[in-house]
């Protein structure tokens, strides 16, 4: 085996070599953070991009195991966010300069939610004139919808993966047509064909997974060539099927180092993306996010939505900040940014850089 050091000055990793990366523990694994911290100041710098995030809509299709919005799920009461109340949250984002903005939902295809979004879409470039850019995260959806949304005023688009091991992702979802693992793979191509800036991501310490799933996942996204990726810990949901698995999993500090070795890692390996510091991350960690931003990520998601709808959009248990209004967290992420040693972006879209030079 090649020494650590010589290994983590490759641009390029076996999955036998990714293995013994995502394993290290202690000083080998400070080793692993640094190198990380390093391209990511070399290549994108320690300006950190404010998304500001609008959870549209908990109301959802499917009935993903892992889920607490999920179709099945009694409990939370499902709702839409008002126009206006979007509109206020994408005016509160242009006034506080984050220049970006994220909608995201459950996954829907009628078309009464088709439209809304584009309506919303269009709505946002008129009252930010055009100064807005607007990442959806709204799940698997035709060519024409994602055109029509691209169209309207869409940038970039996120939809995760959630594992790229086909058999690990039919044992997290249903046995049907609504939750197939090649329709996911399909959507993110129809993405790219229709020019967003295309992110994925997974999720890590799931039951059943391995580190030679996660070895794969990383592979996965350098192979479809993502420009920007959100990935975070596994945190079980008591109203899920996978609840009951709860005491077969790791515990949550190693399911927090796990995410913060895989963010390291994409960030060695695809050094111009963007990476996003996942609120799961601070959900175990107090400075989870910060810590996130230090190992490689450049991207923040303040939550703009309505503190009355944050507790029916769990996707996990102790989320944190739901009850936090949007001035208020704003206040507390630029603290953390800071000692993180980052600075903000305001005013800049922060678009992926390796979104550019593909375009180039």
């Amino acid at each position: 085996m090649k020494k650590l050091a010589d290994i983590l000055k490759q641009k390029e990793f076996s999955k036998n070599e990714l293995i013994y990366l995502l394993s290290l523990k202690g000083d080998e694994r400070k080793q692993l953070r640094q190198r990380a911290a390093e391209v990511k100041n070399n290549i994108v710098g320690n300006k950190v991009y404010y998304r500001g995030l609008i959870e549209y809509s908990n109301k959802c299709k499917k009935d993903c195991y892992y889920c607490g919005v999920r179709a099945s799920n009694q409990i939370p009461k499902r709702y839409d966010i008002t126009d206006k109340e979007v509109l206020e949250a994408a005016e509160f984002a242009y006034k506080n300069r984050f220049a970006s903005l994220v909608i995201q939902s459950g996954e829907r295809s009628d078309k009464a939610f088709v439209d809304k979004i584009s309506f919303l879409l269009r709505e946002i470039q008129k009252i930010s004139d055009q100064k807005l850019h607007i990442t959806l995260s709204c799940g698997e959806q035709s060519l024409e919808t994602y055109k029509a949304w691209r169209k309207a005023g869409a940038h970039r688009y996120l939809l995760r993966i959630e594992t790229s091991n086909s058999d690990l992702y039919k044992k997290l979802h249903p046995k049907n047509q609504l939750h197939s693992f090649e329709e996911r793979i399909q959507a993110l191509k129809r993405l790219r064909e229709t020019d967003y800036q295309v992110g994925s991501g997974v999720m890590i310490g799931m039951p059943f997974q391995t580190v030679d799933h996660l070895a794969e996942d990383l592979l996965f996204l350098k192979k479809i060539d993502v420009d920007m990726a959100g990935m975070g810990p596994f945190i079980e949901h008591k109203e899920t099927p996978l609840y009951q698995y709860r005491n077969q999993l790791m515990s949550l500090q190693e399911r927090f180092d796990l995410s913060l070795n895989m963010v390291a890692l994409l960030r060695i390996m695809m050094p111009t993306i963007n990476i996003a510091a996942t609120t799961a991350m601070q959900a175990i960690d107090p400075q989870g996010r910060e810590k996130a931003l230090m190992v490689g990520a450049n991207v923040i998601m303040p939550n703009l939505s309505p503190v009355k709808y944050r507790e029916d959009y769990l996707l996990y248990e102790d989320k944190p900040c739901i009850d936090e209004e949007a001035e208020e967290c704003l206040n507390c992420l630029a603290a953390r940014i800071h000692m993180a040693g980052s600075t903000i972006g305001f005013d800049e879209w922060g678009d992926s850089l390796h979104y550019k030079m593909r375009q180039q």
